[in-house]
């Protein structure tokens, strides 16, 4: 029997761009933070610095970059400074040292009226409170910042109105925050923040406050959105499974400082210390992991290529101790697996090695685990795992999957 190739995409982008740069960024809170941070180089750690002069360390040396079009989630205990390092990002609160870079642009020397024309068109906050004004209809909070920025009403209006239809309150332009519910108050939120088009987003603990369906609804309208305009969002969260369920990437950060940084699947495997290992302990593995991740190229391959047929197959996979081979092309694209006893019954039928296929599905390296459990179930023999392009990257056997759950992806 051969059955059609069946290729799971779990959806990738094309991120090159560096959108937001921060370089050894420092946040004192204190009457002299330029003494705090001199006992910081002389190693006082921040313990003894708040011990002799009442001064916090609110965020210690942070760098990292940040992709045009990515989720960049960042994750922390409370008071582990990850709303006092989304809030230096704009300059809500002033780096004490450290440079922050937005498209090549160094924000931390900016003038106030260049800071101003930064945040009111790249760059748009969302907060966990509403913050919508009673007083005022849905269509006016949503475009109270263009109206501050000076935009004529006609041309606010029409860029409110389209913020709503992005978030599906476009019939509730003249309500008011009181008739809504508190996922649609967030939706009115997301929107006002939507409304001057902003490069990028920063969103503080945004969905917290929801009950839990609700937030789910709200990570899935936030992808959605992600899908079409690709924005850059800083994302704010001490929940574990948004972070993994939405970013691209995750930033711990403990004491003020970062300490890690990664794909979900890239903590899991390889978390920096305790502290970080103790944040992903319980999770689910097969909604984290991928195939690409436990994929082994340990099983027989043959060629296809000139004078490759049955009788040359047959002879290779008889070199080898098992009764079956995975079929490929030159440019390592996955045709499908051949069998010892669909090669000798197509050899009896006088026809070729690619009659003698004995199935060709393959799942996608990218898909996760939990989605090819039932797949793996229902095959006797190894599955073949595939890139986005048909290319072979190995196999997945139910033995594989086992070890796997039982001792975790071993780090070759």
């Amino acid at each position: 029997m051969v059955i059609k190739l069946h290729i799971y995409c779990k959806g990738s982008s094309n991120i090159n761009k560096k959108k937001l740069v921060v370089k050894n960024v420092f946040k004192v809170f204190g009457k002299e933070p330029k003494k705090a941070l001199k006992m910081l180089t002389d190693g006082k750690d921040k313990d003894e610095i708040f011990t002799k002069t009442g001064m916090t360390i609110g965020v210690q040396d942070a760098s990292f970059e940040i992709n045009e079009g990515e989720i960049f989630v960042i994750m922390g205990l409370s008071g582990s400074g990850k709303s006092t390092l989304v809030r230096l990002l704009n300059r809500l609160i002033e780096p004490t040292s450290g440079q922050i870079f937005i498209d090549d642009i160094d924000v931390t020397n900016l003038s106030d009226k260049e800071l101003i024309d930064i945040r009111r068109k790249k760059i748009s906050m969302v907060f966990q409170s509403f913050a919508l004004m009673p007083h005022m209809n849905i269509i006016d909070n949503v475009s109270f910042g263009l109206e501050l920025s000076g935009i004529d009403k006609a041309k606010r209006y029409e860029a409110a109105q389209k913020a709503l239809e992005q978030v599906g309150l476009e019939h509730h332009s003249q309500s008011y925050p009181d008739e809504l519910s508190g996922g649609m108050q967030q939706r009115v939120g997301l929107a006002r923040a939507l409304a001057n088009d902003p490069d990028i987003m920063l969103m503080d603990e945004a969905f917290s406050a929801l009950d839990p369906l609700i937030r789910t609804e709200m990570q899935d309208e936030l992808l959605i959105l992600q899908e079409k305009e690709k924005r850059t969002i800083v994302f704010i969260s001490h929940d574990l499974d948004e972070a993994i369920r939405i970013g691209d990437r995750i930033a711990i950060m403990e004491g003020g400082e970062v300490v890690q940084i990664g794909t979900p699947e890239e903590i899991i495997n390889e978390p920096a210390n305790d502290y970080v290992k103790s944040f992903f302990k319980g999770v689910d593995v097969t909604s984290v992991l991928s195939a690409s991740h436990i994929a082994k190229k340990i099983h027989s391959t043959i060629i296809n290529k000139e004078g490759t047929g049955i009788k040359t197959a047959l002879q290779y996979i008889a070199d080898f101790d098992e009764d079956y081979a995975y079929f490929l092309e030159k440019n390592g694209k996955f045709l499908g697996i051949l069998t010892l006893e669909k090669l000798k019954e197509q050899q009896k039928l006088g026809g070729s090695i690619h009659d003698a296929i004995y199935c060709n599905e393959a799942i996608n390296e990218n898909l996760a685990i939990s989605e090819f459990i039932g797949t793996i179930a229902e095959y006797t023999l190894p599955i073949a795992v595939v890139c986005n392009e048909g290319r072979y990257k190995g196999t997945i056997s139910k033995s594989r999957l086992l070890k796997v759950f039982d001792e975790g992806v071993e780090h070759e």
